[in-house]
């Protein structure tokens, strides 16, 4: 017969739980760090839960404290079931692959360029001179910049007129005056605005700008301008030619009369009604027609213009004048515009 406080049942090696039990509490209590949640589930003989493994990575320099592993707190349980918040302060980007753009953080103070081919050297500052230019901007160490077979920055543009640019950015040089204009393309390509401004306040920069002034006023001047390319190509292929003629008139005021013969016929200096100036409304027997316009710039000024602005596509253009209209238009009215007759030469 069992009796309270007795031993208990023999396990099947013939000893008691009561001495395996004893030898438990023992060999935990010896523990020093056995907190009292496990002591609980000793006394109460429960199966103490399975150990739960869990890997934490940490930013460099932080270590786990020894008394981090078992917490004292009765949730500490609940804590395992918890997702494991990532570290503020990882770099395990930055350790395994390193910045595309590491070689252009910082570069040398001296510059080895290759531009199309053509080898230049200068300084970094020199590049930096103006900080809202593209040039600027490629060294600022934001941009990835190639380099060529000896490690030289590569710059994929037409190198001729690279000096020029260099030259102003070290001691503000302008170019020779027939380099102005090639100069200028490159300064809008590297957006170099001090350079613009000092190019275009220089010959023949500003003299274009007082041309085109001037050829404001005629706003269909570019239009006339490829018909006259266009037509001349089209009868010179035609006819198997060298060359082509064309008949162009040239007017810069209405009046039906050339100025010698102004004097003559006060009379066109009165207001005519719309149904009279209707009457001296015609269209000259000419290919293309220029005019009027209002400006001191008389008609040979504009025969220039014509012809400088074809020889800059490589068209070579000769002109003379061939006469007059000389049609009649009402009473003693005849048109005097000026015909010109030009010869364009392909070849």
């Amino acid at each position: 017969m069992q009796q309270n406080g007795s031993a208990g049942s023999h396990g099947p090696d013939g000893s008691s739980d009561s001495c395996t039990g004893e030898r438990q509490a023992v060999s935990l209590s010896s523990l020093p760090a056995a907190t009292t949640r496990v002591r609980r589930f000793v006394q109460e003989r429960r199966t103490l839960p399975m150990p739960r493994v869990m890997v934490v990575f940490s930013a460099a320099g932080e270590t786990d404290k020894p008394g981090d592993a078992m917490s004292s707190s009765d949730s500490a349980e609940d804590d395992f079931r918890k997702p494991v918040a990532p570290a503020a302060n990882l770099n395990l980007g930055r350790a395994l692959r390193p910045s595309l753009n590491t070689s252009q953080d910082e570069f040398p103070e001296v510059i080895p360029l290759n531009v199309g081919g053509t080898y230049f050297t200068t300084r970094l500052s020199t590049l930096r001179r103006y900080e809202d230019t593209m040039l600027a901007a490629m060294f600022s160490g934001r941009h990835y910049i190639p380099r060529d077979g000896e490690g030289r920055f590569f710059i994929d543009r037409d190198g001729a007129y690279f000096g020029d640019i260099l030259n102003f950015l070290r001691e503000g040089e302008l170019p020779h005056r027939d380099r102005v204009r090639a100069v200028h393309r490159e300064a809008q390509y590297y957006a170099i605005g001090p350079l613009l401004d000092s190019l275009e306040d220089s010959q023949p920069l500003t003299g274009e700008k007082v041309r085109q002034a001037f050829l404001d006023l005629l706003p269909y001047y570019k239009d006339n301008l490829e018909r006259i390319v266009e037509i001349a190509k089209l009868r010179a292929m035609q006819r198997k030619a060298r060359f082509a003629k064309l008949k162009i008139c040239v007017y810069k005021e209405e009046m039906p009369i050339t100025p010698y013969e102004r004097p003559l016929f006060n009379s066109l200096r009165f207001e005519r009604s719309d149904s009279e100036a209707k009457l001296f409304e015609h269209h000259c027997e000419v290919d293309v027609s220029f005019g009027p316009w209002e400006a001191v710039a008389d008609v040979y000024d504009l025969l220039h213009c014509i012809v400088s602005d074809l020889a800059d596509r490589g068209i070579t253009a000769d002109q003379q004048c061939i006469g007059v209209c000389d049609k009649h238009l009402i009473n003693h009215y005849y048109c005097k515009r000026p015909i010109y007759e030009f010869k364009i030469t392909w070849w």
